[in-house]
């Protein structure tokens, strides 16, 4: 008899934003298979006598192969059990979500999407500042600064990052902003655009680092940390 697989979106970190539903399904799992960012006082949150397991990726360090975490997911459902996957931010933006339920379809198991308070909206809210803004903003745009490789995307739409009108928030982009900056440059968005570098968000750990796009390298080299983090570029990374 097969199980039933939860993908619960964890938000930020701080356990305070996690969703009534997410806690529900924390609960009430058999599995838990959580991401390195998911960890901690969120797991507070599951049943004794669940079986936690680690399953998170990060940049520059060992980390599971993507089809050994789809393997487990299965495997694990396949027992009858109630699995929850445990995802950081929004189990829909750059978290590999369709990967996993594709294995999940294919071998017959029924699964649930639990959305959640996305790392962007947080690092906005933790600036004091919105996303849009009326006449300035009216557009967001979210996107990775990493392939699977950890290099910079070769395929990015440089002409709509660089739309002097829109938001723009870089996921996981630290290592590679130096690059996207002169790219950005070339294409036309000021150095003199306001950024923002927003680590560790919700987390005690949270640094906010404000500047420019074309100072932002030197800034992240210089005081910016190891936590995951994102830049946010545009008219509301200013908050006057």
């Amino acid at each position: 008899m097969s199980g039933f697989v939860s993908f619960v979106s964890s938000g930020p970190g701080d356990p305070e934003l996690l969703t009534l539903k997410a806690v529900a399904r924390l609960q009430a799992a058999d599995a838990v298979l959580f991401d390195d960012l998911s960890s901690g006082p969120i797991l507070a949150h599951a049943r004794a006598g669940a079986d936690l397991v680690g399953v998170g990726k990060r940049a520059g360090r060992a980390s599971p192969k993507q089809d050994h975490v789809s393997r487990l997911l299965v495997d694990y459902a396949k027992t009858g059990a109630k699995v929850v996957r445990l995802k950081s931010g929004d189990c829909g933006l750059f978290g590999r979500l369709e990967e996993e339920i594709t294995a999940l379809g294919a071998a017959g198991i029924g699964y649930e999407i639990i959305p959640g308070v996305t790392s962007a909206m947080a690092a906005a809210a933790a600036a004091g500042i919105p996303l849009t803004r009326r006449l300035t903003a009216r557009r967001v745009q979210f996107v990775t600064g990493h392939d699977v490789t950890g290099a910079l995307p070769e395929d990015l739409n440089l002409a709509a990052l660089a739309d002097p009108a829109a938001t723009t928030v870089i996921f996981m982009g630290k290592r590679t902003f130096a690059q996207l900056a002169g790219l950005l440059a070339g294409a036309g968005l000021s150095p003199d655009t306001p950024a923002i570098l927003a680590e560790s968000v919700s987390t005690p750990a949270q640094k906010i680092l404000r500047g420019t796009m074309g100072g932002m390298a030197d800034m992240i080299a210089a005081e910016g940390g190891d936590g995951p983090a994102l830049i946010l570029l545009g008219p509301l990374a200013d908050p006057a």
